[in-house]
């Protein structure tokens, strides 16, 4: 009895004198329980974005337990603060009594089967979406109700960036499905997230048919269950959002092939729709200017004007946003209710001086964007992916160019040979445009194929490397950053596009961890010695496209040095001797006016890229070349020929442009090269040449290098993967293939281009000796001033005896033939069925040219009838000029129903246009195509004058005429 009494008084002693630690406590425990409710309030805002997503009770209990507890310690607190030492023993009960308390809500906060229940709408059930449409918007929903009401397409895939509004579009597909009486209701969605759980799924799609599975775990019965429940149905729809990662749909019971099944996939990946099996795939993009103005005026103002001055700001906002629409609601929420122009000001001037900007955008935009960087599971394609922040904003980025830059800074995984490289480089681009943190830029005329970052996703990288990465890119700075803000853990740094003349002499930056530094395109005159003092740590120096005009001497302490890119600096004459660079890798001195070849190349035995194209050096040291054996790629000036001795042994060449004296030395080169190697792009000339730069797979044949006596014994060695060939007056003999026979079977030859070739009389020699197959995949061929040339095709025998090969010129889009004197008849009647990718045929000044396409007797009448109809099903555009023998297009009839401009010039002996025009209703009907007829001023008559086949032909076609000069 008194043991139990002595416990007793040390308990109320205890709880008398620890009341303060325990009080201490209890608040750190509260403040730990408050921390995690706002973590769940978080947590439950993002999940519930979701459709068919709602919390659970016993979160919402918990919540409101939180909520009564921090009241509790309140007013705990209060009591403790103010009270008398004979109640403290009470106070000291309570705080242990409520510990325990707060310590089981802390335990329950886990939450470990989650926190939202996954609720499937019932017909009734629609969800709430969006009043205001864009047209691009309807678009998309047209073109998937379509595909999903159609028999055509069973799977269609819904793709693009975070926050673009893919979610809205399907929810507004979901509403719009459930009006339609042909799938009875059965239109289902689930939300499937980033940690895919087909036991989960299955449970959910089992719960929306009303089908019990919890008495089963075997997945695979699982699945065949389901699998006989949808069976029963006799059309339904599987709405998939938020896919992360493809899945085999038979693992929740469903057979693509199952009868009246549609499936849409919602996902930011393309690779996630194409992996799931999608047969059509719509990307949503960003919205347009005038789309996303009106977007934010509905959310801001429900379309309402703002003042003139505000509205000015207002649309700078929007223009920050980038067409993202959640960006754009996110900010326009903000905004509602304001009406000061100063805070207007102030959140613009934030948007733009931050990389992210406003709070609100940082917590609700920037997190969904993060989402998809932090599921690249691969650290190369996040390097990848980074590296795009250090160029401007909305700045197209050539693929090329990037993967050039990604090898020279070592981002990807080492490879042997550098076209395994860019397979690297492509593979890499095409998963982040497939993720959508990268966006194509498409091909077309001198563009290259490229990509570019969209602004918020820039922004976001931008973020992610502020400690490592100092981009001031394209901001139009006149001076380099003052030397504070070049922090010493800086690894990157990029100032490229910007008015950057010069860096003051007394600037030293102190950044040894820098890696990379890029200067290019700044009118950039001067470096001091004193700039690369404190980046020994140098691995990339890019000063391509400015003005300077020499190097400073310290750049020969960048010892680490793998890459100086000197490229387009139009003024640089002179570059110090680089031998003190032993690990460089990469030179470029492309179009600069340096004559020399740096001092010191012999020493640079780790060079692998040397490219000095278009720059005015004119000799290479004799043996430089020679050291440098593991060049991949060489460039070289046309104007300098270079020695077959410098670059026969380069036995891991790739990539070269240069000129040689000789076939021979040519044939020499190809012979060296290993038997298992190919050349992936060359740009070869063999002697002088009047032409440009063609471009890469190709070689040219210059002045005199085929003339007899000058190309030797041996036959001609091409590259077998050639798609170009030039000859400019190279002296060729009458027919081509009795010059080269290679291009026998040169099936990559794409382009052929003849330029003032005396000798050659016509391109193909057809006789009973040998069956060629030659030029199938020609695309364009060009024959320009040649003065003997009589034709395409030239039979030893009759036609009937040694017919045309077959596929012969099958894949021809462009004949163009300029001042051929002699040629009399350009098209064999039995050529023209090969002509049907025919796009563009030109023919001018041709004195002696009676005939385009041949009477069909002109060739021997071979499986013809006389003027028959032809077509050519393809052609654009159809121009004849200067043709003062001309009697005669075609005798028959040409069908061109896809003819887009026909130009006429001085062939005023031709009395017939063969273009035939389709009836309609009893009306000729014009080609859908036709935008222009070209008809010379002087020839208005001769126009006026034409016989036609069909009645009124030339009043139809009249107002699409444009007399010219």
């Amino acid at each position: 009895m008194s043991d139990m009494l002595a416990n007793a008084l040390v308990k109320v002693a205890s709880d008398y004198y620890y009341l303060d630690k325990k009080m201490q406590n209890l608040k750190r425990k509260v403040e730990r329980l408050s921390c995690q409710k706002v973590d769940m309030v978080a947590r439950l805002r993002e999940e519930e974005r979701h459709p068919g997503k709602r919390r659970k009770s016993m979160v919402n209990y918990w919540l409101s337990e939180v909520v009564t507890k921090q009241k509790e310690f309140e007013s705990l607190e209060a009591e403790v603060n103010q009270n008398s030492r004979i109640s403290r023993v009470n106070l000291a009960k309570r705080a242990d009594e409520m510990i325990e308390e707060v310590t089981g809500l802390l335990d329950q906060s886990i939450f470990s089967e989650g926190v939202v229940l996954d609720v499937s709408e019932t017909i009734e059930e629609k969800f709430v979406t969006v009043e205001w449409r864009g047209q691009a918007f309807k678009d998309n929903l047209e073109t998937v109700k379509n595909y999903l009401l159609g028999s055509e397409v069973s799977s269609i895939g819904v793709y693009g960036m975070g926050g673009v509004g893919k979610t809205t579009l399907a929810q507004c597909i979901y509403n719009e499905l459930k009006n339609e009486s042909s799938f009875c209701g059965d239109i289902f969605w689930f939300t499937v997230s980033q940690d895919l759980n087909i036991h989960k799924l299955q449970n959910d799609i089992g719960k929306a048919l009303d089908l019990d599975l919890s008495g089963e775990d075997d997945e695979h019965k699982r699945a065949a269950k389901l699998g006989w429940a949808l069976e029963r149905k006799k059309r339904f729809v599987l709405m998939l959002d938020d896919v992360w990662t493809h899945f085999l749909l038979e693992r929740i019971g469903i057979s693509p092939t199952l009868h009246g099944f549609k499936m849409i996939v919602i996902s930011r990946s393309l690779e996630v729709c194409r992996k799931m099996k999608c047969q059509e795939c719509v990307k949503v993009e960003v919205l347009s200017d005038e789309e996303d103005w009106k977007l934010f005026m509905n959310k801001l103002s429900d379309g309402k004007r703002l003042p003139p001055k505000v509205e000015e700001i207002a649309r700078e906002v929007v223009k920050e946003c980038a067409g993202l629409p959640l960006a754009i609601i996110t900010m326009a929420g903000s905004l509602r209710g304001v009406v000061d122009i100063h805070e207007w000001r102030a959140v613009l001037e934030e948007l733009k001086e931050s990389c992210v900007g406003q709070d609100v955008m940082e917590d609700e935009v920037f997190p969904i964007l993060l989402c998809s960087f932090n599921r690249l599971r691969d650290p190369i394609l996040k390097r990848c992916f980074l590296y795009c922040s250090l160029y401007p904003e909305d700045y197209r980025i050539e693929r090329h160019e990037l993967i050039s830059s990604f090898i020279s800074e070592g981002l990807m995984d080492t490879r042997r040979s550098r076209q395994a490289y860019f397979d690297q480089g492509h593979k890499i681009l095409n998963k982040l445009e497939n993720v959508c943190l990268l966006e194509r830029c498409e091909e077309s005329n001198y563009v290259k194929l490229g990509v570019k970052m969209h602004d918020l996703i820039r922004d976001m990288a931008l973020k992610i490397t502020k400690d490592d990465y100092m981009v001031k890119a394209g901001l139009q700075l006149e001076e380099i950053p003052e030397e504070q803000e070049w922090k010493e853990d800086l690894v990157k740094v990029s100032l490229m596009e910007n008015r950057i003349e010069e860096i003051s002499r007394v600037t030293s930056p102190k950044c040894p961890k820098l890696s990379t530094l890029i200067l290019r395109s700044n009118p950039l005159r001067l470096i001091p010695d004193s700039f690369f003092l404190q980046m020994r740590g140098l691995h990339v120096l890019n000063l391509s496209n400015t003005m300077i005009v020499y190097l400073p001497s310290s750049i020969l302490d960048l010892k680490e040095l793998n890459a100086l890119l000197l490229n387009f600096c139009i003024a640089l004459t002179f570059v110090p001797p680089l031998g003190n660079l032993k690990a460089l890798k990469e030179l470029g001195l492309r179009s600069t006016t340096m004559k020399e070849i740096p001092e010191g190349m012999k020493s640079l035995t780790n060079l692998k890229c040397l490219d000095t194209a278009d720059s005015h050096i004119e000799t290479i040291p004799t043996g430089t070349l020679q050291r440098l054996s593991l060049l991949q790629h060489l460039m070289l000036p046309f104007g300098m020929t270079i020695p077959i001795e410098e670059v026969v042994g380069l036995k891991q060449l790739e990539e070269i442009r240069c000129k040689f004296g000789s076939v021979n030395d040519f044939n020499i080169f190809m012979k060296s090269l290993p038997s298992d190697g190919q050349l992936n792009i060359f740009d070869i000339q063999i002697g002088d040449c009047s032409c440009d730069e063609m471009g890469d797979l190709t070689v040219i044949f210059g002045k005199d290098s085929l003339k007899k006596g000058e190309r030797g014994r041996d036959e001609i060695t091409l590259p077998r993967n050639i798609e170009r060939v030039v000859f400019d007056q190279c002296g060729l003999d009458s027919c081509l293939f009795d010059n080269i026979q290679q291009l026998n079977n040169a099936i990559e030859l794409k382009h052929c281009n003849f330029m003032d070739e005396d000798g050659i009389e016509f391109i193909v020699r057809l006789s009973l000796e040998k069956e060629l197959m030659p030029l199938h995949y020609l695309q364009d061929l060009c024959l320009w001033n040649l003065p003997n040339f009589i034709g395409l095709i030239w039979w030893d025998v009759a036609p009937t005896v040694a017919p045309l090969p077959h596929g012969l010129f099958s894949h021809l889009q462009s004949l163009w033939i300029d001042e051929c004197d002699k040629i009399k008849k350009l098209l064999p009647w039995s050529l023209v069925p090969n002509l049907h990718n025919l796009k563009e045929l030109i023919v001018c000044s041709c004195a002696k040219m009676e005939e385009i396409i041949e009477d069909d007797e002109s060739d021997g009448g071979f499986g013809a009838e006389s003027n028959t109809d032809i077509t050519l099903p393809r052609l654009e555009i159809l121009r004849l000029g200067n043709l003062p023998e001309l009697k005669s297009i075609y005798k028959g009839t040409i069908i061109c129903h896809s003819i887009v401009e026909i130009d006429l010039y001085h062939i005023t002996k031709v009395r017939k246009v063969p273009l035939f025009l389709q009836p309609l209703n009893g009306q000729l009907s014009l080609p859908p195509s036709l935008k222009k007829i070209d008809v010379s001023k002087k020839d208005e008559g001769w126009w006026e004058s034409l016989e036609w086949d069909q009645p009124n032909a030339n009043s139809v076609l009249q107002s699409f005429v444009h007399l010219g000069g």
